[in-house]
């Protein structure tokens, strides 16, 4: 059953952006920070992955519009090359690429949390903590669709206006500043061809991904291909200017040495401009702009398993949706396996492993926004990407040069990615297989 479309542009713009703003942005800096030292690079980092998610975008919104169904990966490349990749793709997103982030943004949550007013206790307070918000958000989305996008819109605009007041307030009552440049200096250039650089940008990355999040509810969009490039474009100009400016201020506001190899660079940061107890203040405060990106991915990612559902009849239970038209069953899933992830896994490893997948499905995706271009040049485009081919190229070289060196450097992680896309596509041969034999459907 195809659910009714009543998610407004505000809230599919608010999925995007609260999608993006979250774990990546609040966690980067203190991983890049062990390999970089230069505040022009660092920055770089963040305007490098801005540019990379603006042409990705570009190049989904003409996807989204040209097959204006809810299901994102999966639904493109199932239509452009074939289902089984497409369930693929699917599989990714029901595993990790949803359920993964969520339990990463959770964590930092979490680590937040505790770190601002029980800076003393044990780290099992964090897996609480970042449980408590998953089941809580769950119970939420899996209820009344007015409610959930509610919910989704007051948290994602109170994300937006604390990071606006946020920064300028850090600035001017830091002092001194951190002395910092962020023009280009010697050696520089090659730090950006480097290995650590790379690898830097696949947590950049990483906290860009969630720019195609609307994509996964364009059945229940009205006004889908309108709509669709809009808050895709638009959503990840927001994100990119919030980041650049939020890291700027980190860096001129906190000395690097405090925050190399930590996850709660905001509230160091914070703490540097503000004092230890309003530092503990604004530490609540940016541990509650992650509950939007819980939120933001508990609505999206079921409906990746629902479409599924929809499609195969041995995954229809998933396609069961409440009176409302909400796929709680596909809701109950992925929490469930997003809880799994917090009660068993370290952070570090579960970004690397994911961003690092995530960044090649986006990558065969792309890919085959050209390959449609090429096979399929008189179909019905509602939107056509600007200045053809140029975003797509752009996103290639960057994402596969990122790729390509976190294959090299983190090559457990890689394997590891690979490995479950392979799964997927096995999964899918083995249930043709069973299907073909049993003369009924997949």
């Amino acid at each position: 059953m195809t659910a009714p479309r009543s998610f407004t542009a505000l809230t599919a713009f608010c999925v995007i952006v609260a999608n993006m703003v979250g774990t990546g942005v609040f966690t980067s800096l203190g991983f890049q920070l062990v390999n970089l030292d230069s505040g022009f690079v660092l920055i770089f980092l963040w305007v490098a992955g801005g540019i990379a998610a603006l042409c990705g975008a570009i190049c989904y919104a003409e996807l989204g519009a040209a097959f204006p169904r809810s299901g994102g990966e999966y639904n493109f490349l199932s239509r452009i090359f074939h289902p089984g990749l497409g369930f693929a793709a699917g599989w990714i997103s029901a595993l990790i690429g949803f359920s993964a982030p969520i339990a990463l943004a959770a964590m930092t949550f979490a680590a937040y949390g505790r770190a601002a007013f029980f800076p003393e206790q044990a780290v099992w307070l964090e897996r609480a903590l970042a449980a408590g918000l998953v089941v809580s958000l769950c119970l939420v989305h899996a209820g009344r669709r007015r409610a959930s996008g509610s919910v989704q819109i007051a948290f994602t605009l109170l994300k937006i206006l604390t990071i606006l007041a946020f920064c300028p307030l850090a600035f001017w009552l830091t002092e001194p500043l951190q002395p910092v440049t962020f023009w280009p200096q010697p050696g520089d250039g090659h730090a950006l061809t480097s290995g650590a650089f790379a690898v830097s940008l696949i947590y950049v990355s990483y906290a860009y991904t969630g720019w195609n999040a609307a994509t996964y509810l364009s059945s229940e969009l009205a006004a889908p291909q309108r709509t669709l490039p809009r808050v895709l474009i638009l959503g990840t100009l927001v994100v990119m200017t919030l980041y650049v400016a939020l890291n700027a201020v980190f860096l001129m506001v906190a000395p690097a040495a405090d925050m190399v190899g930590k996850i709660e660079v905001g509230i160091i940061a914070a703490q540097a401009a503000f004092g230890s107890g309003a530092g503990q203040l604004a530490g609540l405060v940016l541990a509650g702009l992650l509950i939007s990106t819980v939120s933001a991915m508990t609505i999206a990612g079921p409906r990746v398993l629902l479409v599924i559902g929809e499609d195969l009849p041995t995954f229809r239970p998933l396609a069961k949706t409440n009176a409302d038209g909400v796929p709680a069953r596909a809701i109950f899933l992925q929490s469930g396996l997003a809880l799994t992830f917090i009660l068993t896994s370290t952070f570090d490893a579960v970004l690397v492993f994911s961003g690092f997948t995530l960044a090649l499905i986006s990558f065969v995706t792309v890919v085959g926004f050209l390959v449609l271009r090429w096979r399929e040049p008189d179909l019905h485009r509602p939107y056509r990407a600007t200045a053809f081919p140029l975003p797509a190229l752009i996103y290639l070289a960057l994402t596969g040069w990122t790729l390509t060196f976190v294959a090299l450097s983190r090559p457990i992680e890689a394997v590891l990615g690979i490995t479950l896309i392979g799964s997927g596509l096995g999964i899918y041969a083995g249930l043709r297989m069973l299907a073909r034999d049993s003369g009924g459907q997949l």
